[in-house]
């Protein structure tokens, strides 16, 4: 629980960041590290069932 609370205020400071200095081109780049940290999670999650699949 901790990590997901960290990486929500981590999204929302960054949000603020990218609206108060007017830099758009950060949007891109947080959704593609929040795409790769949920794909980092979900095969952590997985590997169990992929070695039983195998």
């Amino acid at each position: 629980m901790k990590f997901t609370d960290y990486l929500r205020q981590l999204t929302k400071d960054w949000l603020e960041f990218a609206r108060a200095n007017k830099i758009w081109w950060i949007v891109p780049l947080l959704l593609v590290l929040l795409l790769l940290s949920a794909m980092v999670y979900i095969i952590q999650t997985a590997k169990p069932v992929i070695y039983t699949v195998l």
